[in-house]
């Protein structure tokens, strides 16, 4: 059973920097394309940025040029760096683990709450 632990969530100043990171365990990493999204209160959750199937990024038009994807496959881990944060980039932050052989499945982790406040 696939496992993922997101940390790094925070209350932080607008303008400011945060990086989460999401902790993969429990199948081959290499099976699942990774991705983080995003919950606003009384909003539907949404894609923020998440790797393809075949290791190309996409990302949420209102966090290009702000945040940026990454993994270590050492680690089995994957980060979301965000700079230049906004009050509208607050909400609670998803882990996903989609199955690259079928799209149908996929893992969400806990959820980490981002709060950008002066």
């Amino acid at each position: 059973q696939v496992q993922l632990v997101e940390s790094g969530g925070d209350l932080v100043q607008p303008g400011g920097s945060l990086r989460l990171s999401c902790a993969f365990s429990g199948r081959s990493f290499s099976f699942f394309a990774m991705g983080w999204y995003r919950q606003a209160p009384g909003k539907q959750r949404e894609l923020v940025a998440a790797f393809t199937s075949g290791g190309n990024t996409n990302y949420a038009d209102s966090v290009k040029g702000r945040f940026t994807i990454s993994r270590d496959t050492a680690k089995n881990t994957v980060y979301l760096q965000m700079n230049s944060l906004k009050t509208e980039d607050t909400a609670v932050y998803y882990c996903n683990a989609r199955l690259k052989a079928n799209a149908d499945l996929s893992y969400w982790g806990q959820g980490t709450q981002v709060t950008v406040s002066s």
